[in-house]
């Protein structure tokens, strides 16, 4: 019997990838294609919009126009959430749209040395999780600090220890309202502290709560990670949402040309059998009228392709 090296590595890469993507199995064939058809007929591409994305004077202007182009998530951000919690739930009646991720909306931040920064960081976000419950939203997302912010703690083992606890805490909280917290990597430029995919998913992993979850961000993933695919399969059931963006000037996807390719991405976010919300999370440089169809047309002819 001949041992045939490329066929044994592609094997073993596809049984590792099953095991970090929590059970969804891609098996090598004999003809060298994967069959992974099991997950990606449990993917879907359910789109979700920031409620400055979409064109409209007003909500329901804003859902209206999501409806017609089967956009099926919306994101607010929290502050506005808190304060038009009741305006969010009637605009929201009898429509085919559901509160995906809340877009953070917290005061101060948890990396910080000061304990009054601290609490206000935890006592907002607990006001979050009690609003994102009462809309039945996936999860209220969270940085643990910008580079910007201090007095904050050190880059330490240390630090990543109190991060654990203290993300124990609120996930226990965020469960108990019927939602999650979800953890950000940004880039570089942005933070300092949880900059890829992999490390926001072993802190899920090791803090083992089923209350607390990250994102992948395709704008800050083209920073920070050499594949986007991998990058996906890292977090794993992890994985709770993802944002979109244009990859040149975090614009409507399309708006930087061929540089904005989802494909590699939408493929591991198939093979993981991804069904929770990709939120465009960008701005415009064209008329909103014109290049959000174009983008949404763009996103679903890759996830096709993928």
């Amino acid at each position: 019997m001949t041992f045939d090296r490329r066929s044994f590595l592609k094997t073993t890469l596809a049984g590792s990838a099953a095991m970090a993507i929590g059970g969804c199995t891609s098996f090598a064939r004999a003809d060298g294609k994967d069959d992974d058809s099991c997950c990606k007929s449990k993917a879907k591409l359910n789109i979700s919009f920031q409620e400055g994305t979409a064109p409209g004077a007003n909500l329901n202007e804003k859902f209206d126009f999501m409806e017609e182009h089967g956009v099926v998530g919306f994101e607010p951000h929290g502050k506005p959430m808190l304060e038009r919690l009741q305006e969010m739930k009637d605009a929201l009646k009898g429509r085919n749209i559901k509160v995906s991720a809340i877009c953070a909306g917290f005061d101060g931040f948890i990396l910080s040395t000061d304990p009054e920064i601290r609490k206000r960081c935890r006592d907002t976000m607990e006001a979050l999780m009690i609003g994102a419950g009462e809309l039945e939203s996936v999860g209220v997302i969270i940085v643990p600090a910008f580079n910007n912010q201090v007095p904050v703690m050190p880059h330490t083992q240390e630090t990543r220890d109190f991060l654990c606890e203290q993300f124990d805490e609120m996930g226990t909280f965020a469960q108990q309202h019927g939602t999650t917290v979800i953890l950000e990597p940004l880039n570089r430029k942005e933070a300092f502290y949880l900059r890829q995919v992999a490390d926001a998913a072993s802190i899920c992993r090791d803090i083992n709560n089923p209350g607390v979850k990250c994102l992948g961000d395709f704008w800050h993933m083209t920073w920070e990670e050499t594949c986007d695919m991998a990058a996906f399969l890292s977090a794993g059931e992890h994985l709770q949402h993802v944002h979109m963006a244009s990859r040149k000037r975090r614009s409507m996807p399309g708006e930087d040309g061929e540089a904005d390719n989802y494909v590699s991405g939408f493929k591991g976010l198939k093979m993981m059998g991804y069904d929770k919300y990709v939120s465009f999370e960008c701005g415009a440089q064209g008329d909103r009228n014109i290049v959000v169809p174009a983008a949404l047309e763009l996103l679903r002819k890759q996830w096709d392709e993928a």
